[in-house]
This record gives structure tokens, C-alpha cells and sequence, in this order.
């Protein structure tokens, strides 16, 4: 185990990609926190998160929530 230092931050974030986080972090039983911090650190070395399972959960979880903003939209979003 590493020990590291955590802080409380004010992210904001699109709320059907909180919804899906969300979901996701129940499915694999883990706080947001941590599946946050793990995506970032994979992909800050280039290297994909998620098993094909996973994926296909985060497929499930996308159409429950009625997300469907893709890479293609990063960067690119306007607040109501």
C-alpha cells in the first residue's frame, strides 16, 4: 500500500457522467473517490482503466442514465 495525503475538492462535473460513476463505483464496490483517482492514473500513463467487462457494465449504466457524450465531446461543453 501507498500512503498519500487526500484533500476535499468542489469538482463539478456533468451530471449524467456523475450518475454512471457513480453506478459504476457501486458495481465494482469501491468509493468514487477511488475509481476517480485509478481512471486518472491510468490515463496519465496512456493505458486503459477497465477490463471488457467493465466496459460492457459502463455500456449498461450509459443507457440507464441517458448519457451519450462521447470523447468527441471533451472539451466542447456549454453550461445550460
Amino acid at each position: 500500500m501507498v500512503t498519500v495525503e487526500r484533500v476535499q475538492t468542489g469538482l463539478r462535473i456533468e451530471r449524467s457522467l456523475l450518475k454512471v460513476l457513480k453506478g459504476l463505483a457501486e458495481y465494482l464496490d469501491m468509493p468514487l473517490g477511488d475509481l476517480v483517482e485509478g481512471i486518472t492514473l491510468h490515463a496519465f500513463e496512456g493505458k486503459a482503466p477497465f477490463s471488457a467487462e467493465t466496459i460492457e457494465k459502463i455500456k449498461q449504466l450509459k443507457a440507464v442514465y441517458d448519457m451519450t457524450l462521447t470523447t468527441a465531446d471533451a472539451h466542447r461543453l456549454a453550461e445550460k
